[in-house]
Order: C-alpha cells, then structure tokens, then sequence
C-alpha cells in the first residue's frame, strides 16, 4: 500500500473531482460528501427525486476510483439470492453432482442500490451483513467481500406508493444520508449541453484501489482532541429526549435518538474532511459540516413531530447549536 503525504492526498481529491465533473455538473457538496464516506469507509443513502443524476454520480465514481462497480435495481420481487447469490447444482463431465456457489452482483467494490426503498423487508436485509460486516454467508459458507466495498442507495421521497421504508437498523448502517438538490438553471443548460450530443461523458481513471484504501489509512490516523470527542458525545446523547442535555425540540418532537454509531460517523468524516481542507486534526468546524448527514437519518421523529412536519435537518441544527452553547465552543 503507498504512503502518501498531506500534499498527495489532497492532490488525489482534487484529481477525483476534476474527473467527476467531466460527468456530473453542479452537485459539489453531494461529490464532495460522497467522497469523504467513501474514503473513510462508510455508505451513502442518497435521497432525491428521479432525474437528477445520482445513478450518473454513483457509476462516475467507479470509473474515476477504477472500482468494480454493480447496479441492483430494487423492485419488489427482488429476492435475497438476485442480490448476494445461491449454491446451484453442479454435474462435471464425470456424471458426479456437487453444489457450487454462484456469486451474486454483491460481490464488488462498489453497489448502487438503486430504489432500495422499492424491495421487501426480507431483500433489504439482505445487504446488513454485507454492509457491516463486508462478509456474505449462504447455507454455513461465510465469504469475504473484496475491500473496498460501498453501498451507495437511492431512494425517491415523493413516491411512497409501492415502497418499503427502510427499517431503522438499516438506516443506521448508512455513514451519510445526502439530499441531492435541483441544479440551477445554468447548471441545467449545461447538463443539456453535455447529454444531447453525439457521445455521453465518462470520467477518467484517476486513481486506483491501493491509493484508495492508502487515503483511508492516512485518515485514520488524523488526531482528534479530547475536547472534540466530548462533543461529539454530547451531541449524540443530545438527540435523545430523555437526556439531561437534550434541547426543547428534541424533546417535543424527537422519539428516538442517535445511536454511538452516529458519533463514529461524525468522527471518521471530521477526520476525511480535515485532510481535504488541507488540516492535519479535526476541528469543530468539521463536526458542524457533517453532523447534519450522520445524525439526519438516525433521529426517529413521534408523532407530533410527523404532523407537524418537523425536518430533522432542524433538529440537528437546535442540537448543535444548543451543545455548543453548553460546551462554550
């Protein structure tokens, strides 16, 4: 695995960019968020309504990385094995029979689950080993997932008829949750400019596997204070109603709060985010940036909350501001 430098590893985001830009226009904050779960090895749920290019954002990032990358469409008759693959009876030229396993498109470095919200309960499930422990186990045989491995799901929030919600222990396997927004007009004409002619843009291979995981290490190893780490716990106990320190409307409108999970992806995005911006320790700064994306799909909302319309981004944004506030940061 090469080592790399502050300077490298900030010279290879800057390349991943470029490369994703021949292909996705506007997006930034989603690119740029996508790529801090990706090297510090969590998944992506992306939500937004259809047409905005986050099939195109996912594929884009398997040719820049060079990662082996499979599409899974979700649809309600989706099973279990479509996903992660079944033992098949085998005859060699012998006449003898053996059970062989059949590897299913699991088996890459990077997934697009794509509508993941539109499969049963039972095939959602069936990414939750995958997703945690980056293992797949038919009928005793456990197999191990090359490294690296991403889900990267789509799910439409304007759509509910024939959908599945995803359950809460799912949910909580996702590093990040992004909304991908509408382009702006300009951004619009660019993208018709770019996908009506004669050819569709590819991104260019940038960067290999070894560096990906190198980039990976080097972000482990980032420093984070003591007074950092105490608040981030402050703020994952805040987003729970029974806590001390929970403000008002988390109280009033939150059932269920975040697990530590949740703080072990603020931390490992904090530390991504600080060797991007070209900083050697992870600031408040960066907590502040990604505490909306690690905590927007972890905050069960109780009815009150449902009827009303609260956003979890709102949320968020009193408990920050409320934990701040206590910590004098």
């Amino acid at each position: 695995m090469p080592e790399l430098t502050l300077d490298a590893f900030k010279e290879n985001i800057d390349k991943i960019r470029r490369a994703v830009g021949q292909v996705i226009v506007g997006q930034e904050t989603v690119v740029n968020n996508v790529l801090i779960a990706l090297i510090g090895g969590g998944h992506v749920l992306l939500e937004g309504v259809p047409g905005l290019g986050k099939t195109m954002l996912v594929r884009a990032l398997g040719q820049a990385l060079d990662l082996e990358f499979a599409r899974l469409q979700f649809t309600p008759d989706l099973m279990p094995a479509d996903i992660i693959g079944t033992d098949i009876l085998d005859e060699d030229e012998h006449g003898r029979r053996s059970f062989r396993f059949q590897r299913g498109p699991i088996f890459a470095n990077l997934i697009l689950a794509d509508e993941i919200n539109r499969a049963t309960p039972k095939t959602q499930s069936a990414l939750l080993e995958a997703m945690q422990e980056q293992t797949v186990t038919v009928a005793r045989h456990t197999y191990l997932l090359e490294s690296p491995f991403f889900v990267l799901a789509t799910q439409n929030p304007i759509e509910m008829e024939g959908t599945y919600p995803l359950p809460e222990a799912q949910l909580d396997r996702f590093l990040f949750k992004l909304d991908v927004g509408y382009p702006s007009q300009p951004e619009i004409s660019e993208i018709l400019a770019r996908t009506t002619g004669k050819s569709s843009p590819q991104a260019d291979k940038v960067i290999d596997k070894e560096t990906l995981l190198a980039m990976r290490n080097v972000a482990r190893q980032v420093p984070v204070a003591a007074p950092v780490l105490d608040a981030v716990s402050a703020l994952v106990l805040a987003s729970h109603p029974s806590a001390k320190n929970a403000p008002p409307m988390v109280k009033q409108y939150a059932r269920y709060g975040a697990s530590p999970r949740a703080g072990q992806a603020i931390i490992i995005g904090a530390k991504v985010n600080a060797l991007m911006n070209g900083r050697f320790n992870a600031a408040y700064s960066d907590i502040e940036a990604l505490a909306p994306h690690a905590l927007r799909h972890r905050l069960i909302l109780n009815f009150e909350g449902e009827a009303e319309g609260v956003k979890p981004d709102d949320i968020v944004a009193e408990m920050l501001k409320h934990t701040l506030k206590e910590t004098e940061l």
